[in-house]
């Protein structure tokens, strides 16, 4: 009985929970497509098309400054620790 109490639920949040989902995704879409629509985005596509299409830029360029590579530290050995041993015995 539990599980059949725990399927309907889940099946009743499935349902809605999908037509929630399929409403709010119809919203964003038609938000999606008035901005693509709007005068001012498709003014500045085309300035970006025009722009990336002749390879020129309306910013100041900077120049790139290479790094120096700083020299790398010597590599060290590892140390190993020994236990000192007297008469056959460790100290203790």
């Amino acid at each position: 009985m539990k599980v059949l109490k725990l399927a309907t639920g889940f099946a009743v949040g499935y349902v809605l929970g999908s037509r929630a989902g399929r409403e709010k995704f119809e919203q964003i879409a038609a938000t999606a497509r008035k901005v693509r629509e709007s005068p001012t985005v498709i003014q500045a596509q085309e300035k970006a098309k025009t722009l990336l299409g002749t390879g020129t830029s309306t910013s100041t360029t900077v120049p790139v400054v290479e790094a120096t590579p700083r020299p790398r530290p010597p590599k060290t050995e590892p140390v190993s620790v020994t236990t000192p041993v007297t008469n056959g015995s460790p100290l203790v």
